[in-house]
């Protein structure tokens, strides 16, 4: 190992260890009656987001597509000591739903402390063939809905002091093949929310925006897709959706979950070649 290679991840780990020992402390009693809405909360990583904040004491809306496994969702949140667990059945893709989710949350909770943006429409997997039109869907679906309901949500989180979270990808950090649409409805989350936090910092305004870059999580639609065609390492849904909640609950603007996706971000500029190398040879891929 060269000396400038030692220099390097002996840098790196100093930059990590400072930034783990900056972190706020997170107090569990801050979410008791939060006010809290998840998106894409059927299943996976929404899923398990909705199950902390229920063991939290908050009141949760959480929202999906499918009606009967966000009612059977809702009932374990109570179960599991929600407040309150509301659910209603929207389609992100349409231009009303977005925003009648945030509507429905204000109403039934009376506000919103904290909004949480996870959800992302089905996309192959493979080598992209020209379909524009899907393309466009998707940005639909995993960019311009989340614009519209972080808009309709400010004023009560400017009422509140509350937070949007963001559920980006390290895909939004960096390219990789199979993924064209949905790399570029991340590249647009991360572009989008990181501006809108200066704005609102500059207006001094009371909301939070944190901003969760996650690696591959071992969700049943996400190992589905990657199962045979890469070894990339997945990890726990359940882990992943505890520290999205805390970076929120906590006010953080960035999570890196794994540890290791900010080091890669790092490195992805500082040597392109030997990343472009190391993305394109991690997959299996037969023409």
């Amino acid at each position: 190992m060269g000396s400038f290679t030692k220099i390097l991840i002996a840098s790196l780990c100093v930059v990590y260890i400072a930034v783990k020992w900056s972190t706020p402390s997170f107090d569990p009693e801050s979410l008791r009656g939060a006010r809290v809405v998840v998106t894409g909360a059927s299943t996976g990583i929404g899923e398990q987001m909705a199950y902390h904040y229920a063991r939290f004491g908050a009141k949760i809306v959480i929202t999906a597509r499918r009606e009967k496994v966000l009612q059977e969702v809702a009932e374990k949140c109570l179960s599991l000591g929600a407040q309150k667990a509301l659910y209603i059945a929207a389609d992100m893709a349409s231009e009303s739903d977005p925003e009648k989710v945030v509507d429905f949350a204000v109403e039934k909770l009376g506000g919103l402390d904290y909004l949480v943006l996870n959800h992302i429409g089905p996309s192959p997997f493979s080598m992209w063939e020209g379909d524009v039109e899907h393309t466009r869907w998707l940005m639909k679906v995993n960019f311009f809905s989340y614009v519209q309901m972080a808009w309709r949500a400010l004023p009560s989180l400017e009422q509140s002091k509350g937070s949007l979270v963001i559920v980006s990808s390290l895909l939004g950090k960096m390219t990789s093949p199979f993924t064209v649409p949905y790399t570029s409805t991340k590249f647009a989350l991360n572009g989008f929310f990181g501006s809108l936090y200066h704005e609102l910092s500059m207006k001094k305004s009371n909301v939070s925006i944190s901003i969760c870059t996650l690696g591959l999580i071992d969700t049943e639609s996400a190992m589905e897709k990657v199962r045979g065609v890469t070894n990339v390492p997945a990890y726990p849904a359940s882990e992943a959706a505890l520290n999205i909640l805390i970076t929120g609950a906590t006010r953080q603007l960035n999570l890196y979950y794994p540890w290791f996706t900010q080091i890669i971000t790092i490195l992805k500029d500082w040597t392109p070649s030997l990343t472009n190398y190391l993305i394109q040879n991690s997959y299996n891929y037969n023409p």
